[in-house]
């Protein structure tokens, strides 16, 4: 007989809905996977079993279930839940409890799913990581700052779960976990009830087994009809590198050539180059990061910077150097390289281009360089990260597929026809033991100890990122047109 955790969300709802399943018997076949894997892999913040059975009993009460009957959902630690605290994996929101939920968690809830758990994120979504590894080998990073909820799906301990992007943080996690992930167009999913990171460059996306069940959970949170729509017979596809100011790895680029040869026979494909108006995306996209950070975190900043990790006060002080001139600058930028972007679209279905510069990072204080999809959050485009193979450290590689804004079912309906093309990663093999906890338990120490003294590594990377960033104030200066836009001079 079938485990019920075994069925993708979509046969799982319906199963529910028809009564076939109960969603208390789907909760529980979860639960079961969590005991077993959850020890070593650490991708909740949050969670409490008997609140998740609850929430099953009254679906299975319930006369009418929607489209998400009985299926858990994971919910990334900065957005908000009425009933489960949010913490952000800061130490300034420790205990916090949020009043109400956000709005894409009110949507699960009213579509008869099971808000079943907090995933851990890294710090307010920034660079400092949390405690989770990567379900391929728990000694490297599952990246971030979606941290929890890739590795939690990729896992099999859930089916679904939120992840949002400010640089990298939906599609690189996918790309390092091996599973699909999905960042929508700017915009077109409520952040309501989400900690902002840098409010003009947020994204919501989530994760799923397979690329279907990613249209399901779209057409459920963008209120839509879930139709697949039609895509063209033989799609036109560009394939490029990107523009990135880091190396791509000889095995990635293996795997973006070996995804392009799988889609040729049905699709035309072309060798390309993004126009001239985007190659100051990137450097703009760490300005207005930072410039953004500083702003949504004022009152954190004046009040609690002493609880902040080095790499995010690192992060705010950076934004707080950027003049006025530098902003507008990088404003101007991000400008040209989206009406660039949106030529470009009247061409081509999609971009074939990397998810990451390779595999995941060894050790978990480093989540990895989000180079490679910084260009495409400034752009606001839809993007969809798909696995292509394992690599040397039999760690998974992606590519991800980007399409024009506002065409996010349709890049979704072209990321599933790539994804039955490219095929399935194995399945991770868990539990195991960590590399890094069996180092930690002969020092002597906890594996939380551990990564408070492994954070040198990833400070010495996060000021290398952020040393990029043109400076025109002192770091004491604290300039008030970063935090009031409206006083710019």
């Amino acid at each position: 007989m079938i485990n019920p955790a075994d069925l993708s969300a979509r046969e799982a709802a319906a199963a529910v809905r028809s009564g076939r399943l109960s969603a208390e018997a789907l909760t529980e076949a979860y639960l079961d996977r969590v005991q077993a894997v959850e020890p070593s892999l650490r991708a909740f913040a949050y969670l409490e079993p008997d609140l998740a059975r609850a929430q099953a009993r009254a679906i299975d009460k319930a006369k009418k279930k929607g489209a998400l009957a009985g299926v858990p959902v994971g919910v990334k630690d900065i957005i908000d839940t009425a009933d489960m605290p949010t913490e952000c994996n800061s130490a300034i929101r420790r205990g916090h409890r949020p009043s109400t939920d956000a709005a894409c968690v009110e949507v699960v809830r009213k579509a008869s799913g099971i808000v079943f758990g907090k995933t851990v994120t890294t710090e307010f979504a920034g660079r400092h990581p949390g405690p989770t590894g990567n379900p391929y080998d728990l000694g490297h990073s599952p990246g971030g700052s979606s941290s929890g909820s890739a590795a939690a799906v990729a896992a099999g301990i859930l089916p679904l779960a939120f992840a949002t992007q400010t640089a990298g943080s939906v599609i690189r996690p996918a790309a390092y976990c091996g599973c699909p992930g999905f960042k929508a167009t700017r915009g077109a999913l409520s952040l309501k009830g989400i900690q902002p990171l840098a409010a003009d460059l947020d994204t919501l996306g989530f994760y799923a087994r397979n690329v279907d069940d990613l249209l399901l959970f779209h057409a459920v949170l963008a209120g839509v009809k879930d139709t697949r729509p039609t895509i063209p017979r033989k799609p036109r596809i560009a394939v490029m590198r990107t523009m990135a100011r880091v190396s791509l790895d000889a095995a990635a680029q293996e795997a973006l050539d070996e995804a392009a040869a799988k889609l040729a026979p049905e699709a035309t494909i072309e060798r390309v180059e993004l126009p001239s108006a985007c190659d100051g995306a990137f450097a703009a996209q760490e300005i207005l990061m930072a410039v953004g950070a500083a702003r949504a975190f004022e009152k954190e900043w004046e009040k609690h910077r002493e609880l902040m990790t080095v790499s995010f006060r690192d992060r705010i002080q950076t934004g707080l150097a950027c003049s006025p001139a530098l902003i507008a600058e990088a404003e101007a930028t991000r400008a040209a390289c989206i009406a660039a972007v949106d030529a470009f679209f009247k061409n081509y279905d999609a971009i074939l281009t990397p998810a990451a510069p390779g595999e995941a990072p060894r050790g978990l204080s480093w989540t990895g360089d989000p180079e490679f999809n910084r260009l495409w959050t400034l752009a606001d485009t839809p993007c969809a990260s798909l696995p292509v193979r394992l690599g040397p450290n039999h760690l998974p590689l992606a590519v991800q597929l980007v399409a024009a804004r506002g065409s996010d079912r349709t890049l979704l309906a072209l990321a599933d026809w790539a994804f039955a093309k490219l095929g399935k990663l194995p399945p991770p093999s868990l539990p195991k033991p960590a590399p890094l906890a069996r180092m930690t338990r002969r020092a002597g120490l906890t594996l939380d100890a551990a990564l408070t003294a492994s954070t040198e590594e990833a400070e010495r990377a996060n000021r290398t990122a952020l040393q990029r960033v043109p400076r025109d104030f002192s770091y004491a200066d604290e300039p008030s047109h970063v935090f009031h836009p409206s006083r710019r001079n």
